[in-house]
Order: C-alpha cells, then sequence, then structure tokens
C-alpha cells in the first residue's frame, strides 16, 4: 500500500478589497471598535449642540425670505443725562452705559468721527465731533449716540424673546470668545463624524477607502475650480 501524501497548499494573499497597504493594527477588531465609539460620542455632543444651532439656522434661512416671525425685538429711545464730570473718552461712556443699564461693556463697539465740514442745504456746516457706542448681550442691545460736549446723550435699546436670543446666540452676537470656541467645537466634531463615517462605511478594505479617496478627492477639486471661478 501506498503512503497518502498530505499537500501544504499556501492561501493566497488577500488582493481587491484587502488591508495590503494598512498597518497591521489598524486591520485589528479593536481599532474599528474604538472608530465605533470616536463616533458615537461625537455624534452626541453633535446632536445635543446640533439641535440650538438647527433650530435658530432655521430662522436664519428664513431671515429674508419666507419670513418666520419668532424673533421679535421691543425697541424704544430715550434721551438720559449724563454725570459730572462728561465722559472724556467714547470707552468711559460705554462704561457708564455698562453700569447704567447692568451689561457687560468691555466688548462694547466704539465709533468715533472727527469734526468735519458738510454741506445742508448748500450751505457749509462744521459738523462737531460724534462718538457712537454699542454694548450688545444676546438677548439685548444698547446703543448711544453722543456729541462731545453735550450734557445728555441718545440711547437707543432693542430687548428680544426667546427666539431672539437663540438666534444671537447662533450668530455669536454679544458673547466672548469662549462661546465662538465652544461653537467650534461643533463644526470639528462634524468633520470628525464625517470622516469616522467614511471610515465606518469603508471597513478599512482597499477597495473602498480607495472608491471614498476618489470621490474626496473629486469633490475637493470640484470645489477649488468653483472657487476659482467665482474669483476667490
Amino acid at each position: 500500500m501506498h503512503k497518502s501524501q498530505s499537500i501544504t497548499v499556501n492561501p493566497r494573499p488577500k488582493t481587491g478589497g484587502g488591508y495590503l497597504f494598512l498597518p497591521k493594527r489598524w486591520v485589528r477588531g479593536s481599532f474599528l471598535k474604538w472608530l465605533r465609539r470616536t463616533h458615537g460620542w461625537f455624534g452626541l455632543w453633535g446632536a445635543s449642540l446640533g439641535l440650538l444651532f438647527g433650530i435658530t439656522g432655521i430662522l436664519l434661512n428664513h431671515h429674508e425670505v419666507m419670513k418666520i416671525p419668532a424673533a421679535k425685538i421691543e425697541k424704544s429711545e430715550v434721551q438720559l443725562a449724563l454725570p459730572e464730570p462728561l465722559p472724556a473718552d467714547p470707552k468711559a461712556l460705554a462704561e457708564w452705559l455698562g453700569q447704567e443699564f447692568g451689561l457687560d461693556a468691555r466688548h462694547a463697539k466704539i465709533q468715533r468721527e472727527p469734526a468735519r465740514t458738510v454741506v445742508w442745504n448748500g450751505i457749509s456746516v462744521e459738523q462737531p465731533p460724534r462718538w457712537q457706542v454699542t454694548v450688545r448681550t444676546p438677548r439685548e442691545s444698547v446703543q448711544a449716540e453722543y456729541w462731545p460736549g453735550n450734557r445728555s446723550v441718545t440711547v437707543k435699546r432693542g430687548t428680544g424673546n426667546l427666539f431672539a436670543l437663540l438666534t444671537n446666540l447662533h450668530k455669536g452676537v454679544g458673547m466672548g470668545i469662549g462661546w465662538v470656541l465652544l461653537a467650534d467645537t461643533l463644526a470639528g466634531g462634524l468633520i470628525v463624524l464625517s470622516l469616522t463615517g467614511i471610515l465606518l462605511w469603508t471597513r478599512l478594505h482597499g477597495g473602498r477607502l480607495a472608491a471614498a479617496g476618489l470621490g474626496l478627492g473629486s469633490l475637493g477639486l470640484a470645489v477649488g475650480f468653483a472657487w476659482q471661478a467665482a474669483g476667490g
């Protein structure tokens, strides 16, 4: 009797759709699990903050066309007497406005116009300098117009409702750098969600990764050409 001989067949290497160009540590299940968790946590944060920006984004989208009459602002105008001594500069006027209305005037917007000659009904008139100070919060705005030397100042005040407050939060009106950076985390979270979502779709297989790279590259080229055509 002849002894049977065992034949060993070496497995063929994984080709199309495999992991040929990825580091070995990336093809393990633990990396994909970490990718899913990262995608999920960023999705939770994006959903929480995105709810606010989504609602207010709808209001802003309908600001000019098909207006939604949700955000309302009550406006008033008063003439206020200034204390002695009179404000020496616009910054001092901004600080007084902040104390008078209980607002934070550190980020007040200041416009200072020097004296100039203007023509009124064909007659040249010397116009004195003018200060304009605006102090804003997400819900309230105070704008003062002052001619240096006067003992009173004209103040225009606006107070918004809840929807106006949310809309101003969306735009970052009256907010400091902390809120701007917080809003940036939403944009960053959307970028991470997009990238991890694409990687999860590809499952790190070569064919799908190549297709995703080709799609993103084509989109990037299209945006670049459009920007160049628009004269950007």
